[in-house]
């Protein structure tokens, strides 16, 4: 199974004509999205909201209830918001639909960069990418003559200056949530070291000095974020920004806009982006897409009806209504400075997410294990002779392994 490769060149172009001021036509199907909540979800459901007959369900924890949800029959959902990894258990599952058909008769605006193939079938199309960033409150790095850091142990040694300063709550803040959080914390970091997770046999290549550099590394980073670190998400990490809490973040590019609105931040104009900082062999970032799916357990009418309208979702007019909401994969998208760290990342290297049913089990077992050493439980290399012990269980289970 093989992946389309999406260019980080292809979100910095229009790429095609598409899209008109509202919905295109009326839709008398009733129809259900279940996508992630952030920001740019919430463009794109709100312009499918326009065609009629539609429910979107904006939840954090998509990703946990999407795989049961789509199992069911009837689907509970026409329309899933994916990514990289997400879509893995949906694709396995056999619960997606493929799109060739509706992408010839619908979709014939799409750029060849948004469709992602999995033998030679159009699964997905991709509406933006993504990747964490670094970003950082360019007044207090100012004020204390900081230069923006450029690698993650320049980093590290801004937040020891930032807290000698006392001049905020935290200078860092990470997304350490036990889960899937913890697990790709680890990932970035692992990757930036150079490491692959599982070997050509599926089996797993973490127990080595770069998975122990890589805990350290994590560890070193827990000493300057709130002591609650293992309960904050992407939007726990936001929220502490937009209320002055912390100085820096390495966070989520689709959480950028977020901290120059006016409603919700104190810090509008403050936080600027750059670069992932560097691990020794790539940013400390993975590169990932976000777009949608369509289910099969579902009509073909209700199927049609949920493309023509996710569609609609990911036009040019989401862009123009949105444009600091992500970086998009669509017609009319001009990068502005919320997406320069973005770009920078994927510009100095930053290795795509190795999305397969492998790594989904990798990524499950990390995020249930890493805490154990971050909490002093355990030393670096138990804890990893642990979760590749879990993955092998799993991964045997599942047929992955002999």
């Amino acid at each position: 199974m093989t992946f389309k490769t999406i260019l980080m060149a292809g979100a910095m172009s229009a790429v095609a004509s598409a899209g008109a001021a509202e919905c295109a036509f009326e839709n008398d199907v009733p129809l259900r999205s279940l996508t992630a909540g952030f920001e740019a979800w919430k463009a794109v459901t709100d312009n499918m909201a326009e065609c009629g007959n539609f429910e979107a369900n904006l939840d954090q924890e998509f990703r946990e209830k999407q795989p049961e949800a789509f199992a069911a029959d009837p689907s509970l959902y026409h329309i899933g918001g994916v990514a990289n990894a997400t879509m893995i258990p949906l694709l396995n599952a056999g619960t997606i639909r493929p799109l060739n058909d509706l992408v010839d008769e619908y979709g014939q605006h799409l750029s060849p960069n948004q469709l992602i193939t999995v033998d030679g079938d159009i699964m997905a199309v991709a509406m933006m990418v993504n990747n964490q960033h670094l970003m950082y409150r360019e007044d207090i790095l100012n004020d204390l003559g900081l230069e923006v850091p450029t690698t993650y142990d320049e980093m590290l040694a801004a937040a020891a200056v930032i807290e000698e300063a006392g001049v905020v709550d935290y200078p860092l803040g990470g997304t350490f949530a036990s889960g899937w959080n913890l697990g790709e914390e680890f990932v970035n970091m692992f990757l930036a070291h150079g490491g692959d997770f599982v070997d050509d046999d599926n089996m797993p290549t973490i127990n080595n000095e770069m998975g122990v550099a890589s805990l350290e590394k994590l560890k070193a980073t827990t000493e300057y974020l709130d002591p609650e670190y293992l309960a904050a998400d992407s939007t726990y990490v936001q929220q502490q920004f937009q209320q002055g809490q912390i100085a820096m973040a390495n966070l989520w590019a689709s959480r950028a806009g977020a901290m120059d609105d006016p409603e919700e931040s104190q810090v509008v104009g403050k936080v600027k982006m750059a670069s992932a900082p560097m691990g020794p062999e790539a940013p400390v970032s993975s590169i990932w897409w976000d777009g949608i799916v369509i289910a099969s357990n579902i009509t073909d009418e209700e199927a049609e009806a949920a493309f023509r309208v996710a569609m609609e979702g990911i036009d040019t007019e989401t862009v123009q209504e949105s444009p600091e909401a992500a970086v998009w994969l669509i017609d009319g998208y001009e990068p502005g400075d919320l997406a320069a760290g973005a770009a920078a990342t994927a510009a100095n290297g930053a290795r795509p997410y190795p999305a397969s049913s492998a790594m989904g089990i990798m990524h499950s077992a990390l995020g249930n294990g890493i805490a154990a050493y971050l909490n002093g439980n355990k030393d670096a290399e138990t804890t990893l002779a642990d979760i590749e012990a879990a993955y092998m269980t799993s991964a045997e289970e599942a047929g992955l392994i002999d």
